[in-house]
């Protein structure tokens, strides 16, 4: 069994989240995907719409994943990966190189890092874009 390791905020869980989930199915067995803490999503990202109760709630649905951890760090750690017995740790192709060697460098360093496709059409933001557009 392959076990692999997402992160993401999850906010407003929508398709180009559950394309991610796929690709990173397909890599391995067992897939599991952490969801960001808030203060670490409003750090780095966006503060999120969605509670973390609703995050999660929204990432379990999904098919493709078969646990969900909450309240995860942003960067993750050797003795975090080895924890949780991860195999591989995949994200998508919207970060820049330097993005990934700060985030992902531990996981870049064991040479488990996978990298898929990010669906370009959709996001969280454009939601949010597409909404206050709507009500102007």
């Amino acid at each position: 069994m392959t076990r692999v390791y997402v992160d993401m905020v999850g906010d407003l869980f929508h398709y180009g989240h559950m394309e991610f989930l796929k690709k990173a199915r397909e890599l391995g067995s067992y897939l599991i995907a952490g969801v960001v803490a808030d203060d670490a999503a409003e750090q780095n990202k966006q503060k999120p719409i969605l509670t973390m109760e609703e995050r999660v709630a929204s990432v379990a649905g999904c098919k493709y994943v078969d646990q969900v951890l909450s309240n995860v760090p942003w960067r993750i750690d050797r003795a975090w990966i080895i924890q949780h017995h991860i195999q591989l740790v995949v994200h998508g192709d919207d970060y820049s190189q330097e993005q990934l060697d700060d985030i992902y460098k531990v996981p870049m360093k064991m040479g488990i890092l996978r990298i898929v496709p990010y669906t370009n059409s959709i996001s969280t933001t454009e939601i949010v874009r597409r909404i206050l557009e709507r009500n102007d």
